[in-house]
């Protein structure tokens, strides 16, 4: 029996594993211990993303053709504040609520994770309001699904292109304190946007 068919199938993948393990200054190859998962590069989610993201955005049609959402804490917290904070918006208004939170993590200003932004208590209140109401089962399948598909290709890159860096917002029948203050950057659906000012100016 040959085997050469075999190597022609083998030869590819082994080549592929050893090319993704790291070499050290002496050209030793890495510690062979180490499982594959761990020597393989990380994934560019990014790639995924259509190019017309990088300048239009998201749009619905590319949202749905994707694989059914899923993730870690982080993506199950964005998740369901999209749900509970913005499912009766436009597409663009969940977007934006997403980056606003995404905004919040990356500022320095807030928790570093989504999970501890949207779940931050202070001022005897929620930053986010559905954490205090206690409401915790997304019961509209479709509005949970969509949420979970902006909140996957938000966490995996999506351009932040609807809200100029905003990190809050709120309703058009309220008007909190911090709203005088902050640079009102956009109005989308029944959501206004603001930018907290950096501590440096």
């Amino acid at each position: 029996m040959k085997l050469y068919p075999l190597a022609r199938v083998v030869a590819p993948l082994l080549l592929a594993a050893l090319s993704a393990m790291p070499v050290a200054a002496d050209g030793r190859v890495a510690d062979m211990r180490t499982p594959l998962i761990e020597r393989l590069p990380a994934p560019d989610f990014t790639a995924a993303l259509p190019a017309t993201a990088q300048t239009e955005g998201l749009t619905q049609d590319w949202l749905t053709a994707q694989p059914a959402p899923e993730g870690d804490a982080e993506w199950q917290c964005l998740t369901e504040a999209l749900y509970f904070e913005a499912r009766g918006e436009s597409l663009d208004g969940q977007i934006a609520v997403a980056e606003v939170i995404l905004n919040r993590k990356d500022s320095g200003l807030y928790p570093g994770t989504v999970c501890g932004v949207v779940k931050q208590r202070g001022g005897g209140g929620c930053q986010f309001s559905y954490v205090c109401d206690g409401k915790k089962k997304m019961r509209e399948r479709d509005a949970a699904d969509l949420a979970g598909r902006i909140a996957r290709a938000m966490l995996d890159g999506a351009p932040r292109l609807l809200t100029d860096g905003a990190t809050h917002f709120h309703t058009r029948h309220v008007r909190p304190g911090w709203s005088k203050r902050f640079a009102h950057t956009t109005s989308i659906g029944a959501h206004l946007f603001y930018r907290q000012p950096s501590p440096r100016g």
